[in-house]
C-alpha cells in the first residue's frame, strides 16, 4: 500500500492539471473558431494541430513537478501557492482569448501567467531540482506563447 498511494497521488496531480487545461477548452471554442481562423497571424504562427499534444505534455509534467513539490510540504507552502495561482491563469487564458475573443486581455492573463510560472520555479529550485527542471518547458512555452498572443493582438 505504501508504494500505491505515492503513485495515486502522482496520477492527481497530474489529472488536476490536465483538467485545468480542458477546463478552459470545455467553455471556449478554440482554435477551430471561425473567429481564430480570421485573425491575422504572425508567420512563426505554429498550425492548429500543435497545441493541443504540446499542452498535453506540459500538463503532465506540471503534474510530475506539483508532486514533487508536494513531498516537500510545507517547505514548499509558497511555491504551491504560487502552482496554484498559475494554474488558475492557465485556464483563465483560453476564455479570455477564445471565448471573449479579447487578444489584449489575454494578454495581460498571459503576462501573469509567466510571472507566476517564473516564481513557482524559482521557489520550487529552492527544494526540488527535478521539479524545476519539470517547470522549465512550461516556461520556455509559456514565452513563445507570449510573443505570439502579443503579435496577434498587434496584428488584429
Amino acid at each position: 500500500m505504501s508504494l500505491l498511494f505515492p503513485a495515486f497521488r502522482l496520477i492527481g496531480c497530474i489529472i488536476l492539471c490536465l483538467a485545468a487545461g480542458l477546463a478552459g477548452t470545455l467553455i471556449s471554442d478554440t482554435g477551430n473558431s471561425d473567429w481564430y481562423r480570421q485573425l491575422a497571424k504572425p508567420s512563426f504562427n505554429p498550425p492548429a494541430w500543435i497545441f493541443a499534444p504540446v499542452w498535453t505534455v506540459l500538463y503532465v509534467l506540471m503534474g510530475m513537478a506539483l508532486f514533487l513539490m508536494a513531498q516537500q510540504w510545507p517547505r514548499s507552502r509558497l511555491a504551491i501557492a504560487f502552482f496554484a495561482i498559475q494554474l488558475i491563469l492557465n485556464a483563465l487564458w483560453t476564455p479570455v482569448f477564445f471565448g471573449m475573443h479579447k487578444p489584449w486581455g489575454a494578454l495581460l492573463v498571459i503576462v501573469l501567467l509567466w510571472g507566476t510560472i517564473l516564481a513557482t520555479l524559482l521557489l520550487a529550485r529552492q527544494f526540488s531540482l527535478a521539479a524545476a527542471w519539470l517547470l522549465a518547458p512550461y516556461l520556455a512555452w509559456a514565452s513563445f506563447a507570449s510573443v505570439l498572443n502579443f503579435a496577434i493582438a498587434k496584428l488584429n
